[in-house]
């Protein structure tokens, strides 16, 4: 629509209007499925009993997603200073876990984008244009050449505007916020992993220290035993073969000290990596296991689906997925395009910029697909089935969930039953021990005995350092399990991610 004259009749104009004020209150539509959660596989009650320690400290059906022992900082129940400064250095220097933030922030530029979409686009292209026609022209019997040169001064700006009248630029801005919160749902599930991850290498580490320690004492113990069969030979009381037994009895001790190096410089430099440092710049002083764990605050199993950041993560891609479903089922209607341009054009530099300059054109447009031959069918079947995949993903690591827990449940219930036995093994050994050694001293019992008693002493002292570091290991799983005291109101809102926040 040029405005070549200033008695052009108003009418188009009166309808261009209508048709913009049409376009707008239409733009309310939306096609496809409304999102609802699907629901889960979530008993009523978990399966395995907490250990006894917990029911005595009150502290596992009570609690609730909100009591603060059990929120963001979780590792520091276990009272630990050194574990809590390892820990703190994991949100800060652990490169996987920046690497899920950088993630994030990635994801919710993505949104931005995608938003950016229900707004006009208005661009410029200013432009001179040289030109040159060449013709002939007959005139008095001659042909002769005719040049002609023209040069053009352009200051175009153009207009353009899709309706979202069905839908689809909304649908995909609410489908890319819940992926931008499914993925801060991965960095917190990231940050859990890597945090339990230490606080299991921490606990193994100083089992490792309170094996070493053991043996330690237990070679202390075998020098003595070695010195008093050397000392039975000399007065011919004793026989070579008891000398040989001790010494064997010493040296295996001493190479199983020696190879508890390997596993503690492990855990150590897996430790540093998660810290985000060399293994050359940490060292972790010896530290024995001791105390059993504490009692772990608990939550109930409706409480569940709230608590696992992975949870989080698999329900917002549910949600991301149906939004495809209605970004596919958009493609069946028209897209009205609200287009305009104007400007100014001169061949004269000096009247570019003169109002007589001036040009304009304005108007809609419709597009629609006649036929794609089952194009968009298919496109709306692939995002319904790809969403059905989705929601079976919830449900699996909903599941996987409880089995975490109830398998934890039962280590914690199992392994404290097996220490107090354990206990009571290690001082029967004990005992044993000294019996046989008062027997070897009086010569009732030869050193063989003595032997086998030592060997079953030191391995029911083993046994008992190994079940603690496993009920610590077991403890720090299950807090993982439950989800570290993470909740759903910890994920950022649609208004926090569309304003970048």
């Amino acid at each position: 629509m040029n405005d070549s004259s200033k008695t052009a009749p108003r009418r188009p104009i009166s309808f261009l209007i209508a048709i913009i004020l049409l376009i707008f209150w239409m733009s309310g539509c939306m096609v496809g499925p409304k999102y609802q959660r699907p629901s889960a596989p979530v008993p009523q009650a978990y399966k395995e009993a907490p250990p006894d320690s917990f029911k005595e400290a009150q502290g596992w059906k009570q609690a609730k997603p909100a009591d603060a022992v059990n929120r963001g900082k979780w590792w520091e129940i276990y009272g630990d200073p050194q574990l809590n400064a390892l820990e703190e250095q994991v949100n800060i220097s652990n490169q996987n876990v920046l690497a899920a933030e950088a993630q994030f922030r990635q994801a919710r530029e993505v949104v931005h984008a995608a938003r950016a979409a229900l707004f006009p686009t208005v661009s410029a292209a200013p432009g001179i244009t040289n030109s040159q026609s060449s013709g002939t022209l007959y005139k008095g019997g001659q042909l002769s050449s005719l040049v002609q040169q023209r040069t053009t001064f352009t200051m175009p700006f153009d207009f353009s505007y899709q309706a979202d009248i069905w839908g689809s630029i909304r649908r995909t801005v609410a489908a890319d916020v819940a992926t931008a919160q499914a993925t801060a749902a991965q960095l917190e599930n990231a940050r859990l992993s890597y945090q339990a991850q230490l606080a299991g290498d921490y606990f193994q580490l100083h089992g490792s220290d309170a094996n070493v320690d053991l043996l330690q004492r237990t070679v202390s113990s075998y020098k003595d035993y070695l010195d008093l069969t050397r000392n039975r030979f000399d007065a011919g009381v004793a026989s070579d073969a008891d000398v040989a037994q001790a010494e064997t009895q010493l040296e295996t001790t001493q190479a199983q000290l020696i190879d508890l190096e390997v596993a503690r410089a492990q855990f150590e430099h897996a430790i540093a990596i998660l810290t985000g440092k060399p293994p050359s710049a940490l060292s972790i002083p010896k530290l024995s296991l001791k105390t059993p764990p504490p009692a772990i605050p608990g939550a109930l199993p409706s409480e569940l689906l709230e608590r696992r950041p992975d949870i989080a993560t698999a329900e917002r891609q549910m949600a991301a997925a149906n939004e495809e479903i209605g970004f596919a089922t958009a493609a069946y209607y028209p897209n009205i395009t609200l287009s305009a341009s104007a400007g100014l054009e001169s061949s004269s530099i000096t009247q570019w910029f003169t109002w007589p300059s001036r040009f304009w054109s304005v108007g809609p447009s419709l597009a629609e697909t006649l036929f794609d031959a089952g194009k968009r069918h298919a496109q709306v079947a692939e995002a319904r089935a790809s969403y059905d995949a989705t929601v079976a993903d919830y449900r699996q690591t909903v599941l996987v969930a409880f089995q975490q827990i109830e398998d934890n449940l039962a280590a914690m219930r199992v392994l404290e039953r097996e220490a107090a036995v354990q206990e009571q093994a290690v001082r029967s050994a004990e005992r044993s021990l000294d019996v046989s050694t008062e027997q070897y001293k009086a010569g009732t019992a030869d050193y063989l005995q003595v032997i086998t008693t030592q060997a079953i002493a030191l391995q029911n002292e083993r046994t008992a350092v190994d079940i603690l570091t496993r009920r610590m290991t077991s403890s720090v799983l299950l807090i993982e399990a439950l989800g570290g005291g993470w909740n759903t109101s910890d994920l950022p809102s649609r208004d926090a991610i569309l304003h970048g926040k």
